[in-house]
């Protein structure tokens, strides 16, 4: 570690404006790191299913090696000490604990976690665990997966399960990531597992969804009491019409009801919004796969909101493009490797309508970066100034949104590492540290290094 610790700052650029009472960590999510997907008892998951499907994920790439954070965490961890990281968002794969979603637990995947948990500890970072980042157990999917209520209630089982195990070592729970993302990029647009598209399904599993984290805030609360700091992450973004046209206002108010109100609505204040249901309804019939009471079950209080950051979105209409009716148009201020546009503004406005029109929350940012065309490892630290005024700029958005009285507690850059993204396979990175996909060997980035000496220098 004294190699990195010598290592300068990047020149030029400003030191972030760390707020003094935000904790700084790092978010990674075990299906896109932790490789050994044959090893310890764990089952199959839609991704590796999914991994097979010709043309699915770019190149044939697979997260049957990943990062091999499952052998190599501890030095992972060493690299969050040396950087003087406070908290570390991971999340725990289901089929690691329940090879078919049921049933007992594989006692050596929870031991893998407890030995995480614990050499989190040993080194001063909080651990954030994060109980579903999209790994499904195939298992379930072939009964109907997230389109099918009862995987709501394995879910609820799960939650219990893990919680009795690492209750004692983890404090900060995050029931799902990106609910969204599961049910309408897996469901109804297919490019995500389980590779689906069917837009009754899609709104079927994203209810199932949203019930299955009440059940396991519910279950969460049983095991752990008051110790439980439970929440969601959601990716939220803003929605902003491509011109001041009426059609295009109205095509933008449909994006934020299909992106951000159809799952901050129910969660917050207990209700579907009423435009998207009405407009679900006119294409695909009533929606019967919520039934009274389920509402009280989504909406059961939380801790705190996460929110997953990188981009908003330019809205024209578009009738042909049901059922929504509205296209993404293309932008041309500065964007990532991913094509997103940069624009630390929408994370600013995010947090700031989350306290205008929701009720008093505290919010974590559990996912904000970027992933650009890193250069090559030369022997140093890998250069990515893009990264880092990424993240200056992100952060002074945070600082900026805090003083206008957003109630902001934890701040997550995605990632610590360079890693498998999703249909993208290796082509995309992401890290703060960069990732030989040949040998395994970690680099960390000159944004690590910056971010690691704002730390120090915020004290």
């Amino acid at each position: 570690m004294s190699a990195i610790d010598a290592r300068p700052a990047p020149t030029g650029l400003d030191p972030p404006r760390f707020p003094s009472a935000l904790r700084f960590g790092v978010a990674t999510a075990a299906f896109q790191i932790e490789g050994a997907v044959h090893e310890d008892g764990r089952g199959e998951s839609i991704w590796d299913r999914f991994c097979r499907v010709p043309g699915a994920v770019a190149g044939g790439d697979t997260g049957d090696v990943a990062c091999d954070h499952y052998h190599r965490w501890e030095a992972d961890l060493d690299l969050m000490a040396a950087m003087g990281i406070e908290s570390y968002r991971f999340s725990i794969a289901w089929p690691r604990v329940q090879p078919d979603g049921r049933g007992p637990a594989n006692a050596a995947g929870l031991d893998f976690y407890r030995r995480l948990c614990e050499g989190l500890l040993e080194r001063g970072i909080e651990p954030i665990a994060t109980l579903y980042h999209w790994d499904l157990p195939q298992a379930l999917q072939d009964g109907g997966g997230w389109g099918a209520r009862d995987t709501a209630e394995r879910f609820a089982d799960y939650a219990a399960i893990v919680a009795g195990e690492l209750g004692d070592a983890v404090s900060q729970w995050i029931t799902h990531n990106e609910p969204w993302v599961v049910a309408f990029l897996g469901h109804a647009l297919g490019i995500k597992a389980p590779g689906m598209r069917h837009w009754p399904t899609a709104l079927r599993a994203s209810h199932h969804l949203l019930l299955s984290h009440g059940l396991a805030v519910d279950a969460l609360r049983a095991s752990l009491g008051e110790l439980a700091q439970v929440g969601i992450a959601l990716n939220l973004q803003p929605a902003r019409p491509a011109t001041a046209s009426g059609a295009d206002r109205a095509a933008a108010r449909r994006m934020d009801g299909f992106l951000n109100r159809w799952f901050l609505d129910p969660l917050l204040r207990g209700h579907y919004p009423a435009d998207m249901l009405d407009l679900y309804e006119g294409f695909y019939g009533p929606a019967d796969s919520i039934r009274d009471g389920d509402l009280d079950v989504v909406s059961r209080p939380i801790d705190f909101l996460g929110v997953n950051y990188y981009n908003p979105h330019r809205v024209a209409a578009a009738p042909r493009e049901l059922p929504l009716s509205l296209s993404l148009t293309q932008v041309t201020s500065p964007t990532t490797a991913m094509g997103w546009e940069i624009d630390p503004s929408g994370l600013r406005d995010v947090l700031l309508r989350l306290r205008r029109e929701y009720p008093p929350l505290p919010v974590y940012i559990t996912e904000n970066g970027a992933a650009f065309e890193d250069p090559p490892v030369n022997g140093g630290p890998v250069e990515d100034p893009e990264r880092t005024d990424y993240l200056r700029g992100h952060l002074a958005a945070v600082a900026e949104a805090i003083e206008d009285g957003a109630d902001v507690r934890r701040y997550c850059v995605w990632s610590l590492l360079d890693n498998f993204e999703w249909e993208a396979g290796y082509g995309q990175r992401f890290g703060i540290v960069h990732v030989d996909y040949d040998t395994l060997k970690r680099t960390p980035k000159a944004s690590y290094t910056w971010l690691r000496d704002a730390l120090r220098a915020r004290g």
